[in-house]
């Protein structure tokens, strides 16, 4: 059975899918900015635990039930887990490695795992078009994210010499990011589940409290000067990777998730890498290149596949069925047209001629 989404009631429906992808990809920048003045861990922590806290105050003031069952803080914990502890910290730890816009791509290789997992849990309907624009979004993220000399020595009959070691595997800032898309694929599948026995926000809250608890112990035991290097612009920066790319945009994101289609939701996860390359152009100077901008292109083409799939393959439903139509029409007119006018009637006794109009 495939999940689709519920028609609503609020006005700026676009503005409010594209919401959260808008603020991860400005987030990103903002938390790359941040980054030399304090530690991975602490600022993972610190995105998330009083994140937490503001969606529970929310979801208090709109009166959402609050109460949790037994089954519903397992489902909690788990989420927790994948979503909140591996996910940011996996991404933190990355982005130490790599810049905004690439660790943004990276993560945002996530819709496949998504579409794949959805495929066989919920029987969601990935057509020809979805398949399409999957595959066409993962050469966008590739283009915007592998570095142009390995691409460029391709099509010259020359590979690059990477070094995948196992020794140096977790230093790698790519291969970092990689596990923070799989745990944020795992964590969106995880939602509908979660919601059958939590309101989708209040999971979102308390998924973010424990996660940061856990987050802030690590830094704590590992990690030294998480705050004195910070000055109030820093503040600032972590205050709206907070406030606005943690709470808000995960509890518009989650609770878009509870409701609708998997796949297609997770697809516009495609345009947080070209939120987070363009900003991250704009304040940190990184530079988008030619490979780079026919990623984005490739990107937003994808996007558009995806989710009118549906739409464009009953439109080639209706284009067939017309032309089978006229075809069967043209069938007829050319039966009729090389129809003798003469026809003997042998049932009768007697045969006579009849002419026929």
């Amino acid at each position: 059975m495939e999940l689709s989404f519920k028609k609503t009631t609020f006005p700026w429906t676009t503005v409010i899918l594209i919401a959260p992808f808008f603020l991860w990809g400005t987030a990103m920048v903002a938390m790359k900015g941040v980054i030399p003045q304090t530690t991975p861990l602490f600022m993972a922590g610190v995105r998330l635990f009083p994140a937490g806290l503001l969606v529970l105050a929310t979801a208090a003031i709109t009166h959402r039930r609050l109460t949790v069952s037994a089954r519903g803080w397992w489902w909690i914990a788990l989420f927790a887990l994948v979503d909140g502890v591996m996910f940011q910290g996996f991404l933190a730890e990355g982005l130490v490695r790599t810049s905004a816009g690439l660790g943004s791509v990276m993560i945002d290789s996530q819709p496949l795992a998504v579409a794949l997992l959805s495929k066989f849990l919920f029987g969601e309907v990935i057509n020809v078009w979805g398949w399409l624009g999957l595959s066409i979004g993962i050469l966008g993220i590739s283009a915007i994210g592998i570095p142009d000399d390995w691409i460029y020595s391709l099509f010259h009959g020359e590979l690059v010499a990477v070094d995948w070691s196992w020794q140096t595997l977790f230093d790698n800032g790519e291969w970092l990011m990689l596990l923070a898309s799989l745990s944020m694929a795992v964590g969106t599948v995880l939602i509908p589940f979660v919601s059958r026995h939590v309101d989708p926000v209040v999971a979102t809250g308390w998924h973010m409290i424990l996660a940061g608890i856990p987050l802030f112990g690590f830094s704590w035991w590992y990690e030294s000067e998480q705050w004195i290097h910070l000055d109030w612009q820093n503040w600032l920066c972590l205050g709206y990777a907070t406030i606005f790319g943690s709470a808000i945009a995960y509890g518009l994101f989650f609770y878009l998730a509870s409701l609708g289609n998997l796949t297609s939701l997770s697809a516009l996860t495609f345009l947080t890498p070209v939120f987070a390359l363009l900003f991250g152009n704009l304040l940190l100077s990184e530079v988008l290149s030619p490979l780079q901008t026919v990623g984005v292109c490739l990107t937003l083409i994808s996007i558009y596949l995806i989710n009118q799939r549906e739409k464009l393959a009953q439109w080639l439903f209706k284009s067939d069925h017309c032309i089978n139509t006229e075809n069967d029409s043209a069938t007829e007119i050319d039966s009729q047209l090389v129809q003798p006018p003469l026809a003997l009637n042998l049932n009768q006794s007697k045969p006579e001629i009849i002419l026929e109009e």
